[in-house]
């Protein structure tokens, strides 16, 4: 379940993520799916962007503030079937370091780029979203600028749902 911040909050701090400053926009909600939103906004190049994200229902170690974590799962502008997913830290993580994410049997590496990190190997984009599709839950360990080990946990329900919202994004 969502708690903390409302998907509307949450619409505005990722369009802010996702668009570079001077020309970010807020993103509009087009639909709220379980524990998925989906949201659109404009690029620089007047291009629709949507994408879906969720935050974590468990964040480790509880001791710490992790900040605003998200994942978020982008398409790809003029690609109806093309999703790039992405974690977003409430902080710096470690330079290169990795994100492993585990969905049931299956475990992808992200690259880390200050507070995000995606898919070292893009090639693996569509499996990770089938492993979404068909999972209950996601995995997600990362760390952080200071070294410490930080874990989460993210629902997977509505997930399907929410990809389909954005299918047709133009």
């Amino acid at each position: 379940m969502m708690r903390g911040f409302g998907f509307s909050t949450i619409g505005l701090a990722v369009s802010i993520l996702v668009a570079t400053p001077a020309l970010a926009q807020q993103a509009s909600r087009l639909s709220t799916h379980n524990d998925w939103g989906s949201y659109a906004y404009t690029n620089e190049q007047r291009q629709k962007v949507c994408y879906v994200l969720s935050m974590p229902v468990d964040k480790q170690p509880s001791s710490l503030d992790h900040g605003d974590i998200y994942f978020l799962v982008t398409q790809k502008p003029g690609q109806a079937s093309a999703f790039e997913p992405q974690f977003s830290a409430g902080y710096d993580m470690q330079e290169n370091s990795k994100v492993t994410v585990r969905i049931g049997d299956r475990s992808f590496s992200l690259f880390v780029r200050g507070r995000s990190a995606w898919l070292e190997n893009p090639a693996e984009e569509p499996q990770m979203i089938a492993a979404m599709r068909g999972g209950a839950d996601m995995a997600i360990a990362a760390k952080s600028g200071r070294g410490n080990d930080t874990s989460y946990k993210f629902s997977l329900r509505g997930i399907s749902a929410a990809l389909a919202s954005i299918q047709n994004c133009k």
